[in-house]
C-alpha cells in the first residue's frame, strides 16, 4: 500500500477527461508506483500513486504527492525530462492542462529538422 493514498475516482475522471479533451479520444492510463522524496531536506523517499501514459513518442506522468498535492513531468527520453517550472500543484485539473500546455509549446518550440525522441 502506498503512503500517500491512491488517485480516486473523482481524480482519475478528471485526469482521464482532460486527456479526451486535449487529444480528441481516450487515452489508456496506466497506474503505477513511484517513490519521490517530497522534503528536499531529507533523504527518505514516500511510495506515491503515479498515472502514466504516452502520446506520439512523448511519455507523461503525474505523481500524488499528499492530499490535494501533484506533481508532473514529460519526457521523451531519460535524458530529456521536462517539468512545467511548478514543483507541486494542489489543483489536479491545473496539474494536467499546464502539464499539456507546457509539452505542446516544447513541440511548437522545435524546428523541424530538431528530433526530440
Amino acid at each position: 500500500m502506498s503512503a500517500v493514498e491512491d488517485f480516486t475516482k473523482s481524480e482519475l475522471w478528471i485526469i482521464s477527461t482532460t486527456l479526451e479533451e486535449r487529444y480528441g479520444n481516450p487515452v489508456e492510463l496506466q497506474l503505477a508506483d513511484t517513490e519521490l522524496r517530497l522534503n528536499p531536506y531529507e533523504t527518505e523517499l514516500t511510495t506515491c500513486p503515479a498515472a502514466f501514459w504516452e502520446h506520439e513518442g512523448c511519455k507523461f506522468i503525474v505523481c500524488k504527492t499528499g492530499e490535494p498535492r501533484y506533481r508532473c513531468q514529460f519526457y521523451y527520453r531519460v535524458h530529456k525530462m521536462y517539468g512545467t517550472g511548478e514543483e507541486e500543484y494542489d489543483d489536479l485539473s491545473e496539474c494536467m492542462v499546464t502539464l499539456l500546455q507546457v509539452q505542446a509549446d516544447f513541440v511548437a518550440s522545435q524546428d523541424d529538422d530538431t528530433n526530440i525522441s
